[in-house]
């Protein structure tokens, strides 16, 4: 009973504090992607600045398009439990996703591995070793927002399932996008530095394996009877192993596990 509680406990205060940061992130990373967009048509207003209090200077564009993302946003929170709001909630969701890859960097394969390494094990004790003591899988709960009275943490993408007679969503966390997001953004600058194209590159054959890894994810779900996977379980192996095993046959596993070339991106900037 006490165990239930907590549970219900926890789900309760993720959802609470993950909504508002959902909006507030959502409503910046459209506004990033919006202005980046825009500006490829409105250039001198994306390069003209106006200084505003608190948050200094501000881009014309910026200021046109703000409103319309924290409306956006506003309206998808007021109308969240509406049956269409997947929509809102994924736009928001996937805006926020490109900005996190365009700000977050893995700088090697030594790192990438030990952040997808954690995530691995992380994804696989919080499903299923997690119901030893909660006797139902934590991440499952909070996810789906059972027993809370809530309709579910919105850091996840979701689409209705188009052939299924009860309904219900098919869904994938976050971190089952960005954290192998990151290692394959590495793959992209690396392959972009060291003057590779996509055949290659590491960027086009890591993009295949995270497919194949979010396939065999769905294959799993289906012959579990629709119980929840890790999709980190099978996506790391896949992501991870395919760098690895590429960098070793073609000898340039020791200047992936190092790092980038010298020669950078002139889109990053340090």
């Amino acid at each position: 009973m006490l165990l239930d509680l907590t549970l219900q406990a926890y789900v309760l205060l993720v959802h609470r504090d993950f909504s508002g940061y959902f909006c507030i992130g959502g409503v910046e990373g459209l506004q990033t992607c919006l202005v980046a967009l825009l500006s490829r048509w409105f250039k001198h207003a994306g390069e003209s600045f106006v200084k505003v209090p608190f948050f200094g200077a501000v881009s014309y564009l910026t200021l046109v398009v703000s409103p319309f993302c924290i409306a956006f946003a506003v309206i998808w929170a007021v109308y969240r439990r509406i049956s269409l709001a997947w929509i809102g909630q994924d736009i928001l969701g996937i805006a926020l996703i490109v900005t996190v890859l365009q700000i977050v960097r893995v700088t090697n394969l030594k790192v990438g591995t030990v952040l997808l390494g954690c995530a691995f094990m992380y994804d696989i004790f919080w499903v299923f070793i997690s119901k030893l003591w909660f006797h139902e899988s934590v991440m499952i709960v909070v996810a789906r927002g059972d027993k809370s009275g809530e309709d579910g943490v919105p850091m996840l993408l979701k689409i209705p399932r188009m052939f299924d007679p009860w309904g219900g969503y098919s869904i994938i966390g976050f971190g089952d996008i960005l954290l192998p997001g990151l290692l394959i953004a590495f793959s992209l600058r690396y392959d972009w530095a060291a003057n590779r194209n996509f055949r290659t590159g590491y960027f086009l054959w890591s993009m295949i394996a995270y497919g194949f890894g979010l396939l065999i994810t769905y294959v799993a779900l289906n012959l579990m009877d629709g119980r929840g996977q890790p999709a980190l379980l099978y996506i790391v192996p896949f992501t991870l192993g395919t760098i690895s095993a590429l960098g070793r046959k073609r000898g340039e596993l020791r200047n992936l596990w190092r790092g980038e070339p010298e020669r950078m991106c002139p889109h990053i900037h340090q």
